[in-house]
């Protein structure tokens, strides 16, 4: 992991023609989370197996054959780049074989894994299956943004979340703040009020010189960073509130992969901005940034 010096929370890209992002849990100093962002030419493949964990595969640009020990499959209408379509995703189980290899010139893939408690069959997640599963325009006015979902809360998984977030151009995202650092429930039904889990931010930016500004804090302070998130960058979450804007001109577009206590995403929020929910007009006319429709073009 290539941590920037001055801002402990934040992953640069390494500069590898191949692996341009790759952070492990010993690396970020927590228990679960991985993640790794990769490019293949034609002839290149990525070898593997899951061993004790589970992988979610997603695919950022290209096309890809994905031949593995839990079946075969392959993409055809795969987006240009993440502003160009809906995703492809593919999760696979531990002890799984895989190759992956591009379908074309170039393929850039990311993937998240975790060490798995409970075993669930391989599945691939198309762009119609994301339409499936809801396109979600969270929020309102300049605190607008998309939602698509390729592993969320209650699908089948161990303990991997997958989403990815559209924040046009000057809006705020993942706002009021929010923070899962600790696992809570109710103290009468025994409900769910917050998981504990670690999380990663991975940028994309729709042109090389933008950039989005993101805070993550603690009540006390003890944790109190401001990252300056620029193309292939990896923002870690490893607890508090994390709050993003995106600088005005540019949309930005980052994928979450989270894991800890529970396949959830029950949060809390930040007393202090938990009024302006309720506050907002409408939703921001830009919003949707992609749809389904960019893929066949």
């Amino acid at each position: 992991m290539n941590r920037d010096k001055k801002c402990p929370i934040l992953a640069k890209p390494s500069g590898d023609k191949e692996v341009y992002q790759s952070v492990s849990s010993g690396e970020a100093g927590w228990n679960h989370l991985n993640f790794m962002a990769r490019t293949m030419d034609a002839g290149q493949n990525w070898t593997g197996d899951t061993g004790e964990n589970e992988y979610m595969f997603v695919l950022l640009g290209g096309n890809f054959l994905a031949e593995t020990s839990a079946g075969t499959w392959t993409t055809s209408n795969g987006r240009k780049d993440v502003f160009s379509g809906l995703p492809h995703g593919l999760y696979l189980p531990p002890h799984t074989k895989f190759v992956i290899s591009p379908m074309g010139n170039l393929l850039d893939i990311a993937c998240g894994w975790c060490k798995a408690d409970q075993i669930f069959p391989a599945h691939f997640v198309t762009p119609d299956d994301v339409v499936a599963m809801g396109i979600e325009h969270r929020g309102g006015d300049n605190a607008s943004r998309q939602i698509n979902r390729l592993l969320p809360p209650g699908s089948a998984a161990s303990k991997l979340v997958c989403v990815e977030v559209y924040t046009p151009s000057g809006n705020w995202s993942s706002f009021p703040a929010h923070k899962h650092d600790s696992r809570k429930t109710d103290p009468v039904t025994g409900a769910l009020t917050e998981a504990s889990l670690e999380e990663i931010y991975f940028y994309k930016i729709d042109k090389p010189q933008g950039f989005a500004i993101q805070k993550v804090y603690t009540d006390d302070r003890s944790l109190n960073e401001l990252a300056e998130a620029r193309h292939n960058d990896v923002v870690l979450i490893p607890r508090g509130y994390h709050p993003v804007v995106a600088g005005h001109g540019y949309n930005v577009y980052y994928l979450n992969f989270l894991a800890g206590s529970d396949q959830s995403l029950v949060s809390s929020d930040d007393p202090d901005h938990k009024w302006i929910y309720g506050t907002w007009k409408g939703m921001d006319p830009r919003v949707p940034v992609v749809t389904r429709d960019m893929n066949d073009k």
